[in-house]
């Protein structure tokens, strides 16, 4: 029976940092573009044409200030990489809600749905993917970061259309009905 909903921020949190590191041309060392291509955030997302080396051949482009060429979904990739660079306040907008989502008021209401017994744990991971809007592998909903939009009006977060609270227990009803 579901007990807990984790949130997994581990590729955010490190994405944050090379984005103010690469904008700053501080150093960042090889090893750490293969960190990250190792997360399960964005490991889920390979296929034949998005794998770790394209994620470290973005990352390591955009360290350099090298021209990339790559196909679609890499060339998407390193494009948002490089949009996160561009205004860091907006950047910081969207990790904020992010930071502070507690998710824990959605696990009685999960609870109570068939199929919920499958897990005692889901798991919510935010990571800067290509393309997709979200993933579900298991019992892991991968939220794609680069879809999160701050409302500065209505201090409110979505992602499309969707309140974020509302996104993630419309997906993670998805994910328990899979």
């Amino acid at each position: 029976m579901l007990q807990r909903i984790k949130v997994n921020l581990e590729a955010v949190e490190a994405m944050l940092y090379f984005w103010m590191a690469a904008s700053e041309k501080e150093n960042v060392a090889e090893k750490f573009f293969y960190d990250v291509a190792d997360m399960p955030g964005l490991s889920c997302a390979y296929d034949e044409e998005f794998n770790g080396e394209s994620v470290r051949r973005a990352l390591s482009a955009i360290k350099n200030r090298e021209p990339f060429a790559g196909n679609k979904k890499e060339l998407k990739f390193w494009n948002n990489n490089m949009w996160m660079m561009e205004d860091f306040e907006y950047t910081n907008a969207m990790a904020s809600p992010v930071k502070k989502l507690n998710l824990d008021n959605l696990v009685g209401k999960l609870a109570q749905l068939e199929g919920a017994n499958k897990y005692d744990e889901v798991e919510v991971i935010f990571s800067p993917l290509h393309s997709d809007e979200y993933i579900i592998t298991g019992n892991k909903l991968v939220v794609n970061f680069f879809r999160v939009r701050p409302d500065f009006a209505g201090d409110k977060t979505y992602i499309g259309e969707i309140e974020l609270n509302e996104y993630i227990e419309e997906k993670l009803k998805e994910l328990i009905n899979k």
